[in-house]
């Protein structure tokens, strides 16, 4: 069940970052930079076109790497996370919905980094340093994720450990 809110979020997420990076694509200048330094100036400069397929090509790889555990447990493909996570075992089900959810965290960030490009490459923004908490944001929720990755093995050890 939990692994339904799983997929539906990272399914969101998909969306969000799909529109973040088409919508604000259109408004990047020409040549666009990656940060600022303590005087206001930019520097690493990239072209808007290097950035777009970038941002997808990173994407795509994250989406593959993020999603290939839970797609082989799902479709029973590999033999050995079905014997872990059989069908009907709660573990699998929380197991199932921290990849989908872990790739909607990612996904949301990869957003968040577009946004944040935006605002600092936007000349009517002066000040893009008031989104800088999106920086602490992202790594304490992918820290929160591992920490519940491990909750959710620590718990199957037990199970297992329980049965045997």
């Amino acid at each position: 069940m939990y692994y339904r809110f799983g997929k539906a979020f990272y399914f969101l997420s998909i969306l969000f970052f799909v529109f973040f990076l088409l919508y604000f694509y259109s408004a990047l200048p020409e040549q666009i930079s990656l940060s600022r330094n303590d005087s206001g100036q930019l520097f690493d400069e990239m072209s808007r076109g290097a950035f777009f397929y970038g941002m997808i090509a990173i994407f795509v790889f994250v989406n593959a790497v993020v999603l290939l555990p839970p797609k082989l447990l799902e479709t029973k493909n590999h033999r050995g996370l079905v014997r872990i996570f059989p069908v009907g075992d709660k573990f699998r089900d929380y197991y199932l919905a921290w990849f989908y959810s872990f790739g909607g965290i990612m996904n949301s960030s990869l957003a968040l980094l577009v946004f944040y490009t935006h605002a600092l490459n936007n000349m009517d923004e002066k000040n893009p340093h008031v989104y800088d908490f999106l920086f602490y944001i992202i790594p304490t929720l992918f820290v929160i994720w591992i920490i519940a990755l491990f909750a959710i093995m620590v718990g199957k050890f037990k199970q297992v450990q329980k049965k045997s």
